[in-house]
């Protein structure tokens, strides 16, 4: 009984030992401290671009731009003959024709 129970004993550590073994594996070239590496990015989007057709006219908005308000004009020239260095009486004079351009 006392053979079978050391056999059983040394059995069991052998186990033990080996599972702890294992773990301690590190590939060749590496190291335990190098952190594992990042997965491989997901492969390029291929997309067929699209083609124009013969007989389509182009997609052009002929709109005229929107013009800015009146006062937005105002405010724009009054700060431009600022720059320029105008005095008050000749900055309302630019002011208003700058405006109504």
């Amino acid at each position: 009984m006392k053979r079978l129970s050391i056999v059983a004993f040394a059995v069991v550590a052998a186990l033990v030992a080996a599972d702890a073994a294992s773990a301690q594996i590190i590939a060749p070239g590496g190291s335990q401290f190098n952190p594992p590496l990042p997965p491989p990015p997901p492969p390029p989007k291929i997309e067929v671009p699209v083609i124009p057709k013969m007989d389509a006219l182009p997609s052009y908005n002929y709109l005229p731009a929107q013009r800015p308000s009146f006062g937005d004009r105002i405010t724009g020239c009054l700060n431009d003959g600022a720059a320029a260095g105008l005095g008050p009486s000749d900055r309302e004079m630019y002011s208003r024709n700058c405006a109504n351009r």
